[in-house]
């Protein structure tokens, strides 16, 4: 089930960024960026309201509150370094170095929530981060530490962000899986939201004024960016979260396949990159049985 959810949060996830995109030139990045968590509220909460008429909504306790927090406000933070990378002539390197999550995923899972680190776990998920690194060229190489070290700052805090929000959804007292992964998400969009809209608000009033002007824009961005967050934390429920992010990294090789059904070339090191991310996803399936 966990993998299911990955792939269907995957391809929910590109919708986003493609509807994303479109809107950056109308709003700018930081206004297209808040669109996800200010318009994907809405329908996170519409998503627990039908979970709920299942079974009962779990009241989070303090523990949970903490690692919603942490995921939150790591997440925010690690987006805004996200776009600093690439502000500073280090497109390839957040896009290259930011994939490197899995690793510190895996690292801070067996030291936070008592994951099982084993080396098979550790193996697979190098050789796919290695993939990664390896379609990307050696472009990050010659970037410059500023961009570099933006980009794996961003990078440990993606992971950080997901070891909250599968911390979160552990520490709820009861509920099966899918009224665990709702209610942190509600939780967390919550808090991402009054951050990004006090912010937008104080800093950024054309962005706001803009996401509004362009509403049925954001509500279909906001909400295939609800229902990617929706299908990540269920995967986040019933997986480790390592596990989750390196399975993701088959993005790549479907952006790879779509890039070669357009005839766009593709050499013998993004071909090597692609053998070294399906071997390491199939190792890491293989390790998780």
């Amino acid at each position: 089930m966990w993998v299911a959810a990955t792939l269907i949060a995957s391809l929910a996830q590109t919708g986003r960024n493609a509807a994303q995109a479109g809107l950056t030139a109308r709003i700018g990045t930081m206004g297209a960026t808040g669109v996800r968590f200010l318009f994907g509220l809405p329908f996170a909460i519409l998503f627990l309201g039908l979970v709920a008429l299942v079974e009962p909504v779990p009241m989070p306790n303090m523990t949970a509150l903490g690692y919603a927090a942490m995921g939150a406000v790591s997440q925010v933070a690690a987006t805004a370094l996200m776009l600093t990378a690439m502000q500073r002539r280090g497109f390839a390197v957040a896009t290259a170095l930011i994939k490197t999550e899995p690793v510190t995923l895996a690292i801070l899972g067996a030291a936070l929530l008592a994951e099982p680190l084993s080396p098979a776990r550790l193996g697979a998920i190098a050789v796919a981060t290695a993939g990664v690194l390896a379609m990307s060229g050696a472009g990050w190489r010659r970037a410059g530490a500023g961009p570099v070290a933006l980009a794996v700052l961003a990078g440990g805090l993606f992971g950080l962000s997901a070891i909250g929000f599968r911390g979160g959804i552990l520490s709820l007292p009861h509920g099966g899986e899918l009224i665990r992964a709702t209610t942190i998400l509600v939780l967390s969009l919550t808090l991402q939201t009054a951050l990004v809209g006090a912010w937008l608000a104080l800093r950024d009033r054309p962005a706001m004024h803009g996401m509004l002007g362009a509403w049925r824009e954001s509500l279909g961005a906001g909400f295939l960016g609800a229902l990617a967050s929706q299908f990540w934390f269920l995967a986040f429920a019933l997986a480790p979260a390592a596990n989750v992010r390196t399975l993701a990294l088959v993005e790549v090789v479907f952006a790879a396949a779509i890039s070669r059904h357009r005839r766009e070339a593709m050499g013998p090191r993004q071909l090597a990159g692609m053998a070294l991310i399906v071997g390491g996803v199939g190792w890491l399936l293989w390790a998780a049985r």
